[in-house]
C-alpha cells in the first residue's frame, strides 16, 4: 500500500519530470493543463486517486506521441490542491490562469467543481469535470464547462427505477426507506432527488438524516435506524463516512433488507471491499463504473494495482476526462482556449473504457453518460444492471 508521503513524493516526482523543459532545438512546446483536486483535507484520499488517474493518462498520451497535430507537443501537468474547500479550489484556478494553462481537469467534489468552473469561466478557461455530480455544474450556461460522467439526477432516476424492478421481481418485500446523506451539495442534492422519486414508485421515505463532513461517530444515527427499522437504507456520502456508517450498522447488528447506495462513496470501492469484506458484502450501488466487457479496463486496473493503489472510480473517471480533453486539443490543433472549447463542443470521443458510446456534449453534459449498478459478491464488485454489462445475477433482498 502506498503511504501518503510516498504518494506525494511520487506524484511530485512525476510532476517535476513533466515540468522540465524539453531539450534540443526544434522540439515542440508543451501544452500546460491544470490538474486540480482536493489532495489534502477531508477528501484527500479521493483527490489523490483522481490526480493519479490524470497523471497516468498524461503519461499514456505523451508516450503515444503527445498532441500530434501540434508536432508531438507533450502535455505538462500543473498540479493544484483544492484542500477540500471550494474557496481553495477557486484560488488555484487563479494561479493556473496566471501560469497560462490551456485547460483544467478536476475537481472531484460537486461543491468544489461548482466554484472552480465558475472561476474558470471568467477567463474562458476550458474546464473538464471528472466526477462532480451536482447538475447545477452544467446548468448555469457556462460555455467553458464540460462533464464527461452522469449527474446525480440521472443516477437517482436509474437507481430508483432499478430498485423497483428488483423489488417487484422479489414480490415487493421492501416498502420503507431511510436516506442518510452528507451535508454538502452532493449528498443533499442526491437525497432531495431520491425523496422526490421514491414515493412515485410506492415507497415510503421514513426519514432523511443529514450528517457533517467529517463525521467520526455514527452510533446515534444507527440507533435511530434501529428504531425506524427501514427495509432499505440508502447512504449518499464520501468514502470515510460511508465506510464508518456501514461498519457501525454491522457492529450494532442492523440488517435491513438492502443497503442500496446511490453514488455511495465506498459501496463500489475495492478498498472498502478489501478492508471490510463482511460489512461490504451484498451492498448494491448505482455509480460510475467502467465497462467490464472491455479488456482495456482490466489492463488499466492491473497497472493501478501495480502502483499499490486501488482501481477506484476517481482514478478511471479522471483518467478518461484527461483523454477527452487531449482528444479535443488534438482536433483543435491549437492551445487556444476558445478553439479547445469549440472542439469539446463537437466531441465524439469514443476511445474509452466507460459504458457510454461516443461522447456528445449538450450544454456541457455528455448525453450518453450512464451509471452502472454493481453488487459486492464474494469479495469482488460485479455489474448487475443493465443486462448488456451484467456479470452476475442480483441478490435482492439480501438473505439474513
Amino acid at each position: 500500500m502506498t503511504t501518503r508521503r510516498q504518494f506525494v513524493t511520487t506524484t511530485a516526482a512525476a510532476a517535476s519530470a513533466l515540468a522540465f523543459p524539453l531539450v534540443g532545438g526544434a522540439q515542440p512546446k508543451t501544452v500546460k493543463i491544470g490538474v486540480l483536486h482536493p489532495v489534502t483535507g477531508s477528501l484527500a484520499y479521493s483527490g489523490q486517486q483522481c490526480r493519479e488517474g490524470a497523471l497516468m493518462a498524461i503519461e499514456d498520451i505523451n508516450k503515444a506521441g503527445g498532441i500530434k497535430s501540434l508536432g508531438g507537443a507533450k502535455i505538462e501537468a500543473l498540479l493544484g490542491d483544492a484542500q477540500s474547500t471550494p474557496q481553495a479550489g477557486s484560488a488555484e484556478i487563479e494561479k493556473m490562469n496566471e501560469a497560462g494553462v490551456s485547460a483544467v481537469v478536476g475537481a472531484f467534489a460537486s461543491a468544489i467543481c461548482l466554484a472552480t468552473t465558475q472561476a474558470a469561466a471568467k477567463y474562458n478557461l476550458p474546464h473538464v469535470v471528472d466526477v462532480g455530480v451536482a447538475d447545477q455544474i452544467v446548468e448555469r450556461g457556462l460555455k467553458n464547462t464540460f462533464r464527461f460522467g452522469p449527474g446525480y439526477r440521472k443516477c437517482a432516476e436509474v437507481a430508483v427505477a432499478n430498485l423497483h424492478v428488483l423489488n417487484t421481481a422479489a414480490g415487493k418485500p421492501a416498502r420503507t426507506v431511510m436516506i442518510i446523506h452528507e451535508e454538502s451539495l452532493f449528498g443533499s442534492g442526491t437525497a432531495n432527488l431520491l425523496a422526490r422519486e421514491l414515493p412515485g414508485y410506492g415507497y415510503e421515505v421514513k426519514e432523511i438524516i443529514k450528517h457533517a463532513n467529517p463525521t467520526r461517530d455514527f452510533n446515534n444515527i444507527v440507533l435511530r435506524m434501529k428504531s425506524v427499522n427501514p427495509d432499505i437504507v440508502i447512504p449518499a456520502n464520501y468514502y470515510n463516512e460511508y465506510a464508518l456508517l456501514v461498519r457501525t450498522m454491522q457492529q450494532q447488528k442492523v440488517t435491513p433488507k438492502a443497503i442500496y447506495s446511490v453514488l455511495g462513496g465506498a459501496a463500489s470501492s475495492y478498498k472498502f471491499v478489501k478492508e471490510f469484506p463482511e460489512a461490504a458484502n451484498g451492498i448494491i450501488d448505482c455509480n460510475h463504473w467502467f465497462n467490464p466487457k472491455d479488456k482495456r479496463s482490466a489492463e488499466l486496473k492491473k497497472r493501478v494495482e501495480a502502483k499499490g493503489l486501488f482501481f477506484s472510480y476517481e482514478v478511471f473517471m479522471t483518467y478518461t476526462a484527461m483523454r477527452v480533453l487531449a482528444d479535443a486539443i488534438e482536433r483543435a490543433k491549437s492551445t487556444d482556449r476558445a478553439a479547445i472549447i469549440d472542439a469539446l463542443e463537437k466531441s465524439a470521443f469514443a476511445d474509452h473504457i466507460m459504458p457510454y458510446g461516443a461522447t456528445k456534449f449538450v450544454n456541457g453534459q455528455n448525453m450518453g453518460a450512464q451509471p452502472l449498478m454493481t453488487q459486492v459478491s464474494k469479495g469482488d464488485i460485479k455489474v448487475i444492471v443493465p443486462r448488456e454489462y451484467r456479470e452476475i445475477d442480483p441478490i435482492f433482498p439480501l438473505k439474513a
